[in-house]
């Protein structure tokens, strides 16, 4: 069974920093685009970041500049490192690993910005 685990959520203050980490396992990562989503209350989930299977990264008008996905095919891991949170960013952040019609979401981490 595939399995992505996120981990690095937190409560930090306005302009702090935060690095997310999403491990996976039994899928052959190097094949995966990966992707960082974040769901805050009542609204929908939406893209935050993605990074495909050669490196080529992408990210939310609202966090180019602040946020740089990155991904470690040695250790199976992509991270989300998150600079300048403003209380805006509060949400509960999903890792997403995805191959043709294949894909697969972790459980969440929530990062919630606040003084």
């Amino acid at each position: 069974q595939v399995q992505l685990v996120e981990s690095g959520g937190g409560l930090v203050q306005p302009g702090g920093s935060l690095r997310l980490s999403c491990a996976a396992s039994r899928i052959t990562f190097s094949r995966y685009a990966m992707g960082w989503y974040r769901q805050a209350p009542g609204k929908q989930r939406e893209v935050v970041a993605t990074v495909t299977s050669g490196g080529d990264t992408n990210y939310a008008n609202s966090v180019k500049g602040r946020f740089t996905i990155s991904r470690d095919n040695d250790k199976n891991t992509v991270y989300l490192q998150m600079n300048n949170l403003k209380p805006e960013d509060t949400a509960v952040y999903y890792c997403n690993a995805k191959l043709f019609t294949a894909a697969y979401w972790g459980q969440g981490t929530q990062v919630t910005v606040s003084s």
